[in-house]
């Protein structure tokens, strides 16, 4: 059985570019497309007294939210096979639970009600942060989120991390036609003296050298399984977050790994993926490896 691009849609501007961003990746993946909306109304409906023949209004507006979004769907891509439902959740927790049946959970930047001038809504950030299936939060400016600069950015990152990631990444790449951008981010040891002894043991085109043959050693096995996507390496000297950042401008998505620890249930973002989830001129997936 294929997997479901799974949405968590509310009605919001940003879900409902979430739902068109989401379309276009379910049909180029061949993925069914799944919308949910999240209700805590629901749980209690029943302990609650009837005040007369009328829907509760929540319910209404439940029903009118996942009817919207399926027919903005059906608009942008009638060959995609979509499914809806309203769960009697809350959102966050509906999302992980649906993440366990999932390709992949796609939730916009923020949620109906959140404050405009917030980066990133508090739904994204905890699905982001806690799911054990790949999270994408469609954010981004117009060119981003149009999908036209023919990229897929892969940020590459600890090994132990970014396995199912550049798995992730390729498969995107793949599906899209275009290239991939391998960025893995070195610095160059600081010291306290120009002439330290050991930078001059080990000048900076070392660690550039040892950077890039990190990187092709990572990427050798990927792309020998995916012979037909165009890879662009690139090693880089400064912060991840900061390169990766600027690189996402020129992206039509940024993949990025993420550690999650068995029995932790806080929030398991490092700072690479908390800044690119807040500052991505892109949409981002965040994609775990368990430990």
């Amino acid at each position: 059985m294929t997997l479901p691009l799974v949405v968590g849609v509310d009605g919001s501007d940003a879900s409902l570019l979430a739902v068109d961003w989401a379309v276009d990746e379910a049909a180029r993946g061949d993925l069914p497309l799944r919308l949910v909306y999240a209700s805590l109304w629901e749980r209690y409906e029943g302990a609650v007294p009837s005040t007369g023949r009328k829907r509760p209004s929540e319910r209404v507006l439940a029903e009118h939210i996942v009817a919207s979004a399926a027919e903005r769907a059906a608009r942008r891509d009638p060959d995609v096979k979509v499914t809806t439902d309203i769960v009697p959740d809350d959102a966050v927790d509906a999302l992980l639970r649906e993440g366990n049946n999932a390709f992949a959970l796609v939730t916009g930047e923020r949620g109906r009600g959140e404050l405009k001038g917030l980066l990133l809504g508090s739904v994204g950030l905890a699905v982001a942060a806690r799911a054990h299936c790949p999270v994408i939060v469609v954010r981004g400016d117009k060119a981003g989120l149009a999908g036209t600069h023919g990229r897929v950015l892969f940020g590459v990152g600890d090994p132990a991390a970014c396995g199912k990631a550049m798995h992730f990444a390729f498969r995107a790449a793949e599906a899209r036609g275009c290239t991939l951008d391998a960025v893995r981010a070195w610095r160059c040891p600081s010291y306290e003296g120009a002439d330290h002894p050991a930078l001059a043991a080990h000048p900076v085109h070392e660690h550039e050298e040892q950077a890039a043959a990190q990187l092709a050693e990572m990427l050798r096995d990927a792309m020998a399984e995916h012979p037909d996507v165009r890879v662009h390496r690139a090693t880089v000297e400064g912060a991840a977050r900061r390169i990766l950042v600027n690189r996402s401008a020129a992206a039509d998505l940024v993949i990025i790994g993420a550690r999650r620890r068995h029995g932790h249930f806080g929030l398991q973002l490092g700072r690479v993926n908390h800044t690119l989830l807040h500052h991505a001129h892109c949409p981002v997936a965040v994609v775990p490896q368990l430990a």
